[in-house]
């Protein structure tokens, strides 16, 4: 495999895992958001340690953190409102009655 390609599919797992740690602590405590952002800061640390073969224009941190920042802001951001939502159990309400949630769950 491309040492690139194998790079960003270990950062794709590595930042759906943030999303789900920051889901789970932003549901308890206020800080939970936070911990997803230290997580990327990391990233690039993580990346050269698992991928040593990585080309030498990848090698700067400064590099990863700007190649993987799209890519980690919607993984994180998907995973964590999907974690955050199946634990504080939502139950979306319709305020209107001709919205179409309204007349599907109301007839």
């Amino acid at each position: 495999m491309n040492p690139e390609n194998k790079m960003m599919l270990i950062a794709y797992g590595i930042f759906a895992i943030a999303g789900i740690i920051s889901g789970i602590m932003g549901a308890y405590a206020p800080l939970g958001w936070i911990i997803g952002w230290i997580i990327y800061i990391l990233t690039p640390k993580l990346l050269l340690t698992l991928v040593p073969d990585l080309p030498e224009e990848l090698k700067n941190e400064r590099v990863l953190l700007r190649k993987t920042f799209w890519s980690f802001f919607f993984f994180w951001l998907y995973f964590t409102g999907l974690t955050y939502t199946l634990i504080t159990d939502y139950k979306p309400v319709a305020y209107y009655d001709k919205a179409l949630y309204y007349n599907i769950t109301k007839g």
